[in-house]
């Protein structure tokens, strides 16, 4: 029989996109019949439409040919926009050479890991996270360290526990804030302490900041700003949150270490050769045009308006309350008295919450173990869907006696 790696059993998945398949074979097959529909507050895309302008420049890259191959880091000029960008929200004086531009932001994560992780190494990931940091480390051989990020600590993690996490196979070390699945972000003096435990262990850090334009409470903070962090830190972004260009399939890397550079640049080229050209100039018009931070700012009020409501709604729901989100479109909320009432786990309750709700929520182990009795919200949809979508839930759970 031909072989597959046994690498391939290591990796994982994305629930969101997976759960989407099985709620998709629900709806059609359970629900129509009946007509009624699901109530959908599990994706991360930004309900909005990219704005306008964005994809005239785009219809005008094509309409000028520019449909060929780029340097493997991407057209000069918006990678000179990028690091302008970068520089701004980070602190960091990142020029051209620092950015690689992706077909998404994942590649950033893919590459860094890919460059740094070898069989038994360790990376320290802040737990509930983005699943694709521990399914990339796995596939490598790696281990993954979980951190638990604190309910009672605003989902930050307690830094003591990171320093007693660190061992000599310890390589990497992921900050992501603001914080994808619990809506947290991280105080200065956390990415204080954080940043001086990776330079007190020579560690690499990936710190995802593709959330960095969705705060509500005060300015975006990187851990790239305090001393010792440039040269260990790769700066993972992208366009699908901040400009609701998920389809553009737009990302970069920024970093000032050399090597890496190199590493992210060579491990693209053997990848996708090159980003994508006309999505490339469609970045630069979302970066550099002056109709930009009006669109970005309504969308962000909108967000603030949603997160409100739905903070609001839950904790009137029996059985569950949550953190009010400081970023990002999620609310993480805690459902353990409901998963204790009916005896079952968080992906069992999310599976309930579809089948006899008819709403569909993430589970929180679809981001690590310390997400276990926790559901995630995303408030990206209209007002009238949250609204619908939590009066479903309250009714399911005050059946339950809760």
């Amino acid at each position: 029989m031909r072989k597959f790696s046994p690498r391939l059993a290591r990796i994982g998945t994305e629930d969101a996109f997976s759960v989407m398949i099985k709620a998709n074979k629900f709806e059609r097959e359970e629900l129509t019949p009946q007509g009624k529909k699901l109530i959908r507050l599990q994706i991360g895309e930004p309900a909005f439409n990219t704005p306008k302008h964005i994809n005239k420049a785009a219809i005008r890259a094509i309409k000028d040919n520019q449909t060929h191959y780029t340097a493997p880091p991407g057209i000069r000029e918006v990678r000179e926009s990028l690091a302008k960008q970068s520089s701004k929200m980070t602190g960091v004086d990142f020029k051209l050479e620092d950015i690689v531009i992706h077909s998404g932001a994942k590649p950033s994560a893919f590459y860094t890991i890919n460059a740094v992780i070898d069989p038994g190494d360790e990376t320290i990931v802040f737990d509930p996270a983005w699943p694709i940091y521990a399914s990339v480390t796995n596939y490598l051989g790696g281990t993954t360290k979980f951190i638990p990020l604190k309910e009672e600590l605003g989902f930050q993690p307690d830094i003591e526990e990171v320093k007693a996490a660190i061992t000599d196979r310890t390589v990497l070390m992921v900050v992501n804030t603001p914080c994808n699945p619990t809506g947290g972000v991280f105080s200065a003096e956390v990415l204080e302490a954080l940043a001086q435990i990776a330079v007190e262990n020579d560690l690499w850090v990936l710190s995802d900041e593709i959330y960095d334009h969705i705060v509500f409470d005060g300015d975006h903070r990187s851990i790239l700003n305090y001393p010792g962090m440039e040269e260990r830190t790769v700066l993972l972004n992208g366009a699908s949150k901040t400009y609701a260009m998920t389809g553009y399939r737009m990302g970069w890397s920024a970093t000032k270490n050399e090597r890496m550079q190199y590493a992210i640049e060579r491990l693209q080229t053997n990848d996708t050769s090159c980003p994508p050209a006309m999505n490339q100039w469609a970045l630069k018009e979302a970066v550099d045009s002056p109709k930009t931070p009006a669109a970005v700012a309504e969308m962000n009020g909108e967000y603030l308006k949603r997160r409100d409501l739905i903070h609001g709604l839950v904790n009137e729901v029996p059985g569950l309350s949550a953190n009010l989100p400081k970023g990002t479109f999620y609310l993480f909320a805690n459902a353990k008295p409901i998963c204790e009432k009916l005896g079952c786990n968080s992906a069992e309750l999310a599976d309930k919450i579809m089948r006899e709700a008819h709403v569909l929520v993430l589970h929180g182990t679809s981001f690590g173990p310390h997400g276990e009795g926790f559901i995630r919200f995303s408030y990206v949809s209209s007002e009238e869907d949250i609204k619908e979508g939590v009066r479903r839930i309250k009714e399911w759970t005050e059946k339950l006696g809760l």
